[in-house]
Order: structure tokens, then sequence, then C-alpha cells
């Protein structure tokens, strides 16, 4: 015999409090809270690579960088996601009253795992293309030098370039920057799979 159990669905106002005295991050996707799941070393290693040089690049510009711990939210679809990284211009624009949602990012960083590429090149790329000053998106997969850029050219109109190779240069549509592959992959071990 199986047993059935009921989904539950939480207000808005449920999951912000839950993840404000929560010890895990949980992402909300209009009702449902949907744990994370943890990254690995390389993750966090080509996350941490391109974050370090990015305010080295933009330094005395108006440009903040963040990882993983700031929200960003999508009224659209009702979601509140972790991105990898995300760059705005100016301000933060915050969600409520607090400080760890933001609705305003210029540029989204996705590093891609075996279990969330799919869904970061499809939906979860819908979701922030809905949100009115995101500009550009970078997909960086963890296990080889291979990174996607979407830009955005005019409403509804996205332009694609790829990049493989250590030798290849990322060139940001959205901001004066460029980071080699070489770069972005410094100490990643190729070698480890992790998942």
């Amino acid at each position: 015999m199986v047993l059935q159990t009921e989904k539950r669905y939480y207000t808005l106002e449920e999951y912000l409090e839950l993840e404000e005295k929560g010890e895990y991050k949980n992402e909300y996707k209009d009702g449902e809270i949907i744990s994370m799941t943890g990254g690995t070393t390389n993750h966090n290693k080509i996350a941490l690579n391109f974050c370090r040089k990015f305010p080295l690049t933009v330094q005395g510009q108006a440009y903040d960088i963040y990882m993983a711990d700031v929200k960003v939210s999508i009224p659209r679809y009702r979601l509140y996601t972790y991105p990898d990284v995300i760059v705005i211009k100016g301000k933060p624009i915050y969600d409520g009253t607090g400080t760890t949602t933001i609705t305003n990012p210029l540029l989204i960083v996705e590093v891609l795992s075996n279990s969330t590429k799919n869904y970061d090149k499809t939906d979860n790329f819908k979701y922030y293309r809905s949100i009115p000053g995101f500009q550009e998106y970078i997909l960086i997969d963890q296990y080889s030098f291979a990174v996607e850029q979407f830009a955005k050219q005019a409403e509804s109109q996205w332009i694609f370039k790829e990049y493989e190779g250590e030798e290849a240069v990322l060139v940001l549509d959205s901001i004066d920057f460029q980071i080699t592959l070489r770069e972005i992959y410094e100490r990643v071990d190729f070698e480890l799979i992790e998942e």
C-alpha cells in the first residue's frame, strides 16, 4: 500500500517567516517551498573566481555583486530564488523591509550542475527574463571550460553566445567587463565528480 502525502502550500508571509528563522535556505515558487541542495567545491570556486575579479575591474563604477545568500524576488511568478551570483547597477531595490531580497538584478550568473542545468537553461531563465531591468544571463558549466551567455538586445530579443576552451574570453554585454575562462576555472579540479 502506498501512502500519499498531501502537498503543503505556504503563503508568502509564512515562507518569509520560515526563511528568516531557518537554518537552511529554501526557494519559494507559487506556494511551494523548495529546499536548496548544497554546492560542490568546484561550484563554489567558479562563483568565487568570477566574483573575485569583478570588483577589481569595475572599481569606482556603480555596480555591486552578491553571492548565494541574497534572494531575488520575481513577482510575476510568485518566486523567490537564490542565484549563484547577482550584479546590480546603482543601489539595490529591496523587496519588503529587510536587506536580503532584491528586485533589480542586471546580470545573473548560474554555475551549472548535472541536477540543475536543465532547469537553469529553461524555466529559471524564463522567470529571470520577466524582471524588467534584467539584461544578461551567464551559465557556467562546472565540468569543462564552457560558458553560455544570453544578452538582451530589445524587449523579448536575446542574443546567445558560447565560449569553450581555457583561452576563450567572456565579454559581458551589459557591463564593461571581461574574464578569461582560465580565470573563471582557476584551481578547479575537473577530475572531481561531485553531485
